[in-house]
């Protein structure tokens, strides 16, 4: 890896675009570097991931708000358009509302990949919007499932390569800062693009996605869900500006009123970041882990010792009055953002959204300790939420930072970094259960790994209810093909909902 030290520069310091993060980034996109078998692999196996997840939130009202304003907006004149998940595949829209439309479906259940270092991040967001402009100018350029997976691999390389060394959540800045400038490498990998208009493209999809966290602050609203796919819209937008010819804020990172000196750690600031060496392959999205249940990545682990727990003290948590409290003692960032360390009281409301208690690490292992299990519908229901006994005990949960924790969640070294922590239940009569874990069951080093198999089963269970067996076969024989995919074939990376079943909720009315 090649590390790019990144400062601000004042506006009389020279600084040559080339030595520039944005064109760095740009030349790594540009690299014309083969996708190793192994990465190819896993683009297949996210690409399969986000449609399953898409699939379940189909009828979601911010989904099907998205999908309305994206079939307002016929095809444009540049190319064929891009299909929606869940309509007809003959049915095309604009390129970028494709992409908008499709990434609030994969993003709405917080069900798909992560990435978590100095940054965290949903590194399958960079799906929807590289697929939707393959799909548009697929046959108008000759794209075919070979670009499409270079241009996803480029996308997880950037996205994970700037979480792992800049930190925005320190700065109460959203994670799509840094979705906006790796989507828009990812299309210009797709496309073939100098760098010289992919370096304007990611500086403009930059300059468009820098928004405050209070998105996933307090009551957590649709936004959430919406803020990826904005970001995915924007660098398609940025893209085609910078295809057209027209420029960005320069130098986006390092300028007196850039980025860094205003949003991040300020003028002093040093950061370092690794990106590829030329010729050297994209492999960073062999470092990303998905998720088995859909919550909050800090909670996968959680979720599985409370499962645990459930099934090795039978009834033991079905009465709250039996225990005196439940401290998880966890990384910083578990504790700031989803523990009780957020200060919150929105984490504690049987009455909250679901966007706000799949981000209440106390309601999600509660739930879990009582139930035994993680569903994506039922664990959220209101009925569930507001039952007497699981508020009783939910109450009584808290989170506290553990320096130990905290470093490991930091930590380089993938064999020693950890998402869980240790949970400590005290009981009324005096006795305690101490009991800990690392990593989620499904992460790579967890006790069963996601493969293939998982991905497709997880593909299979969440599409049973709204897709035809036959239409769910299709899809996992097309995406599995992936990388031999020919320009015509890639209208088929999207599905058709059963027969009546968009219909069955009504579209809200907009502007459009």
């Amino acid at each position: 890896m090649d590390i790019t030290h990144v400062r601000t520069h004042r506006s009389d310091e020279e600084l040559p675009r080339e030595e520039q993060l944005a064109y760095k980034i740009a030349q790594v996109a540009a690299d014309p570097v083969d996708v190793p078998h192994e990465v190819a692999e896993m683009v297949v196996n996210r690409v399969i991931d986000n449609a399953a997840v898409a699939a379940a939130s189909l009828l979601r009202h911010p989904v099907v708000a998205a999908r309305a304003q994206a079939l307002a907006h016929p095809v444009s004149v540049g190319g064929s358009g891009s299909s929606v998940f869940g309509t007809d595949a003959a049915r095309r829209v604009s390129v970028e509302w494709a992409a908008w439309a499709n990434g609030v479906a994969v993003r709405e259940l917080d069900y798909h990949d992560t990435f978590l270092a100095a940054e965290y991040s949903h590194p399958g967001d960079n799906i929807p919007p590289v697929i939707a402009v393959a799909q548009h100018l697929a046959v108008e350029r000759g794209l075919s499932g070979r670009e499409v997976v270079r241009g996803i691999a480029t996308a997880y390389e950037i996205q994970i390569d700037l979480a792992r060394s800049i930190s925005l959540h320190a700065h109460k800045i959203d994670h799509i800062a840094h979705l906006g400038p790796s989507a828009a490498a990812g299309i210009g990998t797709l496309l073939g693009l100098e760098p010289e208009v992919l370096f304007q493209a990611v500086g403009q999809a930059l300059h468009t996605t820098t928004q405050t966290r209070q998105s996933r602050k307090g009551e957590i609203s649709s936004w959430k869900a919406f803020a990826p796919a904005f970001a995915g819209k924007m660098a398609v937008e940025s893209v085609d500006r910078a295809m057209r010819g027209e420029t960005s804020p320069t130098p986006i990172y390092e300028g007196e009123d850039g980025v860094i000196a205003w949003l991040l750690d300020g003028p002093d600031a040093v950061y370092e970041v690794s990106l590829p060496g030329p010729g050297e392959p994209k492999r960073a999205i062999l470092d990303s882990f998905t998720k088995e249940h859909s919550a909050e990545y800090q909670a996968q682990a959680w979720i599985d010792l409370a499962r645990r727990l459930h099934d090795e003290y039978p009834i033991v948590f079905d009465d709250p009055q039996r225990v005196q409290g439940i401290v998880l003692h966890t990384s910083h960032h578990t504790h700031t953002v989803i523990g009780s360390g957020a200060n919150d009281p929105q984490k504690y409301d049987p009455s909250a959204s679901r966007e706000t208690l799949d981000h209440s690490i106390p309601y999600i292992f509660t739930v879990a300790l009582q139930d035994g299990t993680w569903d994506h519908v039922a664990s959220y229901a209101p009925e569930r939420a507001s039952r007497p006994d699981t508020v009783a005990l939910w109450r009584k949960v808290s989170t506290q930072e553990d320096p130990e924790w905290t470093r490991r969640y930091h930590s380089q070294d993938p064999k020693e970094q950890a998402f869980g922590g240790r949970v400590e239940v005290t009981f009324v009569d005096g006795s305690r259960i101490v009991e800990e874990i690392a990593v989620a069951d499904a992460h790579p080093l967890g006790a069963r790994p996601f493969g293939r198999e998982d991905y497709v089963r997880k593909f299979r269970t969440l599409a049973a209810d709204v897709l035809e067996e036959s239409e769910i076969e299709r899809f996992l024989d097309v995406a599995q093909r992936l990388p031999e995919l020919a320009p015509e074939e890639l209208a088929g990376l999207g599905f058709s909902a059963r027969h009546g079943l968009l219909a069955s909720v009504e579209s809200p009315r907009g502007l459009f």
